[in-house]
């Protein structure tokens, strides 16, 4: 990743878009650092973070040649952790999903489906790419993830997804989600990664999206886990973390107390004191 971020600064001389997003990221990093200082973005943040999606989608619109496409690359996956790490809300009472619902909840996903949607276009792991340094990331990212059954989950986590045997994404939606966070749970905070991060983030589509947009428990104490266990390690879900992941804990306290499977996941629990 240094070697990557060294080739991009040199990029973002010459690519407007990308400098913006650059800058853009290094001001988020610093409110990450400056735990102390008010959780809104500053104006600064917000004016580069603007300029670089008003030029990417400029340049979106023309012709991709073949010296753009890291550069594009490169911003889109900017403009996803700003768009990630960037909570509107400051307190946890405040957040979703404590909040009332509307269209934006959850933006940060649309952002991160738009950068995947670009996999194509500029193929980030072309010889020539000077993200093909990423292979083994990206890979990890995208790795496949069982078709049925329930190896590698938990069974106090198998029993509140309703997941068996038999199980598939097919008849379950928590299966993708449910392997997905199982992955990342019992691996050391000193080994997670943006890839084995990314793979729950991936699953989030379908039905198992829809049960999240709707507040139902069992999805939201999915993500609840997996912003626990990755917002140790990643600064820019940390970030999100800081606020969504206790409102969330807050909702499922206050509208699902009575729910003891959900108890134990919880503080104090059983099934989160395993992990």
């Amino acid at each position: 990743m240094i070697d990557v971020n060294r080739r991009l600064l040199g990029l973002a001389f010459t690519h407007p878009f990308l400098m913006h997003a650059s800058l853009a990221v290094a001001l988020t990093y610093d409110r990450h650092l400056n735990k102390s200082i008010n959780c809104h973005r500053s104006l600064e943040e917000c004016y580069h973070w603007s300029q670089s999606t008003t030029l990417l989608n400029k340049r979106l619109r023309e012709p991709i040649e073949a010296g753009d496409k890291d550069p594009i690359w490169g911003t889109a996956a900017a403009l996803a952790i700003l768009s990630f790490s960037s909570p509107d809300a400051c307190t946890p009472e405040e957040s979703w999903p404590m909040k009332p619902s509307a269209p934006s909840d959850l933006d940060w996903l649309r952002m991160s489906k738009g950068k995947n949607s670009l996999w194509h276009i500029v193929d980030p792991l072309r010889p020539d790419s000077l993200f093909h340094v990423m292979t083994e990331t990206f890979a990890m990212m995208f790795s496949p993830l069982p078709e049925n059954g329930i190896k590698g989950i938990s069974s106090a986590l198998a029993t509140i997804c309703l997941l068996g045997e038999s199980s598939t994404a097919e008849n379950n939606p928590y299966f993708y989600a449910a392997h997905a966070i199982s992955r990342i749970l019992d691996i050391p905070d000193s080994e997670i990664s943006t890839g084995n991060t990314q793979i729950f983030i991936l699953s989030i589509n379908g039905g198992f999206e829809d049960l999240l947009r709707a507040k139902d428990p069992v999805a939201l104490l999915l993500l609840y886990l997996w912003y626990r266990k990755a917002g140790r390690s990643i600064w820019w879900i940390e970030l999100r973390a800081r606020v969504e992941c206790t409102s969330i804990f807050l909702y499922l306290q206050k509208y699902h107390q009575m729910n003891p499977a959900v108890r134990e996941f919880l503080p104090g629990g059983r099934a989160l004191a395993a992990h």
